[in-house]
């Protein structure tokens, strides 16, 4: 892959999530079947103008910025602080919507606990805090060997959010992506992410992995939508970006049908986002959207900047 190549596929990463978010934001906590979203709209749950981005983003650029200084989780722990005490990496100034087990991680990392050891561990603190965020790691991880990419993912995912079953979400998640950032089809790919844990991992148990037999041990496209959670809990959230990826074929539909599926709908589309964005690319997000987006020149600057970072 050419600079140029890594470049569109950063931003297109990068656009993917801002923009799935900002379609999810004005519907959030929705119940299923009280709306229809079909485009960039403002107001509404949290009463922010079109093209307002939320938390996940804001965590994902956190990430995508302290990438352009190298790897440190020192770093991207501050970058947190900022975001959540400054408002830094923010659609307008101001944090908003902040998860409980992140603000808990975040308060431990300003009390000086080392960000690996910041994050909640208990069962009931499995949301999607750390799966929203992780996606930029997918660059830094790609040519590195499995299990330290399982490391990795599981030092940055544990700065919030520590418990097995959110970091290996985190890892499945990640693992596709970097098939899709190599150039392999989504179907090819998901074929072969099947493939490579049906035998399982040695570092993660087996009671964890079977959590995600739907994902893993099937072809989850083959669910009817009465079947795809789309709540806040880490591996529903998971299963519903891999389910709406799956049977549409555009960013357009994809993230549509996500945000529809209704509840944590900034999430669940924001994590789709990445997905389809890294798989269609940029050029395929409806340019309205784009041009809408709160800070956009801001997120084409972090794509490029973590490009850099990590090339040097």
């Amino acid at each position: 892959m050419t600079a140029k190549e890594r470049k569109t596929a950063a931003s297109s990463l990068l656009f993917g999530v801002a923009v799935g978010d900002a379609l999810g934001v004005p519907v959030e906590f929705q119940p299923r079947g009280s709306f229809r979203v079909n485009g960039m709209r403002g107001h509404g749950t949290y009463n922010q103008p079109p093209g307002t981005w939320s938390d996940d983003t804001s965590l994902t650029l956190c990430l995508a910025d302290s990438l352009s200084r190298g790897f440190a989780p020192d770093d991207i722990a501050r970058n947190f602080i900022k975001w959540y005490d400054e408002g830094a990496f923010t659609a307008h100034g101001e944090a908003f919507d902040i998860g409980i087990s992140t603000a808990k991680a975040i308060n431990r990392l300003k009390a000086e606990v080392a960000p690996e050891k910041a994050g909640c561990t208990g069962v009931g603190e499995n949301g999607n805090g750390s799966l929203m965020r992780i996606a930029p790691l997918a660059f830094y991880l790609a040519d590195k060997p499995e299990v330290e990419r399982f490391q990795i993912t599981k030092t940055i995912s544990s700065i919030t959010h520590a418990h097995s079953w959110s970091v290996t979400a985190c890892f499945i998640y990640l693992e596709y992506l970097r098939k899709l950032l190599s150039g392999m089809d989504k179907k090819a790919a998901y074929a072969e992410l099947c493939g490579d844990f049906s035998k399982g991992k040695p570092y993660i148990d087996a009671e964890t992995l079977g959590r995600f037999a739907r994902i893993l041990r099937s072809d989850i496209s083959s669910l009817l939508e009465s079947a795809i959670k789309s709540g806040g809990f880490v591996i529903d959230t998971l299963e519903a970006a891999f389910w709406c990826f799956f049977i549409t074929d555009s960013y357009r539909t994809a993230v549509l049908k996500v945000v529809n599926l209704s509840e944590d709908t900034d999430t669940t589309a924001a994590v789709t986002g990445a997905l389809v964005g890294l798989a269609y690319r940029i050029k395929t997000i409806p340019t309205v959207w784009l041009e809408g987006l709160a800070r956009y020149g801001k997120i084409l600057h972090l794509a490029g900047a973590m490009l850099e970072g990590l090339a040097a």
